[in-house]
């Protein structure tokens, strides 16, 4: 640990021109007083640690000195091509690799570019999560992440519906999406559907056991393109109803931000031209009729439901409740 330690020092004094006690304890995460041994542990080593007292003091390498530990590690190297999602790497538990090569990097880089890591976290930053929506990280999060660094096959227990079931898993890769995070695996072919692959919420796993052995990756499997082929299945996969509405122009524009995306453009391509006052009649594909009810709902007046009745009532009792409000 402290050796660790120690080697960050060099490159935090590597990678500037000089540090105060405070802000060397602030990154090492330890006391001042532990920064004047570390200090004083490198220069009897051989590293030559200058530190100038005063209010403008501080530590500071001397001599051009430059070490050679700037070599990335495999999980460091991964790590870094994530430092972009600051919030994922720390669920996940990669926060202090990722750290270990920006350190790394910096220390390599010619001194006039050793601020492009501050100047790009000051112009990009991804917050993945939803509004409204406090995230809340699976706790078994870090297990499965390091099983799918290391591709290694676990044993999982995973709620669906009222039972639960246990899977053995090859995990090829994790997908954060609104917030919530999931697996994209293949189920290992001694189980009954064995080698497809599919999607599990990690929030859902009651536990993960990975095992010492790990699995061969197919070469050929995409991440980002199997997570798009199965958002797009499972989004149609919901859209069991259907519904049909008239649209006044800004119901049209609008349409898009209320429900399905897809599918209000695809049904929206469908429909005929405007009658004579420019409403727009479209049967549009809904998870249910509940559901269609919530989401029309923000369109006010500039939609009227034709199909089916049961729904077109529920918006007459909705017409009928709002003109006692504001009839008077």
């Amino acid at each position: 640990m402290r050796a660790a330690r120690l080697i960050k020092m060099v490159l935090l004094l590597q990678s500037r021109p000089a540090m105060t006690a405070a802000e060397l304890a602030r990154e090492l995460e330890v006391s001042e007083r532990t920064v004047t041994r570390d200090a004083q542990a490198l220069s009897e080593a051989g590293v030559p640690v200058y530190a100038e007292r005063g209010r403008a003091g501080g530590y500071r390498l001397i001599g051009g000195y430059r070490t050679r530990l700037t070599g990335l590690a495999r999980g460091e190297a991964e790590a870094l091509f994530l430092s972009g999602v600051p919030g994922a790497l720390r669920e996940m538990g990669l926060e202090d690799a990722a750290s270990a090569a920006r350190l790394k990097v910096s220390a390599a880089l010619l001194p006039s570019l050793r601020d492009a890591s501050r100047t790009a976290a000051q112009r990009f930053h991804l917050d993945a999560p939803s509004w409204f929506r406090e995230p809340e990280t699976p706790e078994l999060l870090p297990a499965v992440a390091d099983a799918v660094w290391d591709d290694r096959r676990v044993a999982a227990r995973y709620r669906r519906g009222e039972e639960e079931v246990v899977r053995e898993l090859e995990p090829y890769g994790l997908v954060l999406k609104a917030g919530v995070w999931y697996l994209c695996a293949r189920v290992a072919r001694v189980a009954a559907g064995g080698g497809s692959f599919r999607v599990y919420r990690i929030d859902r796993f009651t536990a993960v056991e990975a095992g010492g052995e790990r699995f061969e990756r197919d070469g050929d499997f995409d991440l980002p393109a199997f997570w798009a082929e199965r958002a797009e299945e499972f989004a149609r996969s919901i859209l069991r109803a259907e519904v049909v509405v008239r649209l006044s122009a800004d119901g049209v524009r609008r349409l898009p931000h209320v429900v399905d995306a897809p599918a209000a453009r695809e049904a929206l391509e469908a429909a005929g031209a405007p009658d004579a006052e420019g409403w727009v009649t479209v049967t549009l594909p809904v998870e249910s009729e509940e559901v269609a009810h919530e989401q029309l709902r923000g369109l006010g007046p500039e939609v009227e439901v034709l199909a089916p009745a049961a729904l077109r009532g529920r918006f007459a009792r909705d017409a009928g409740r709002l003109a006692g409000l504001y009839g008077g």
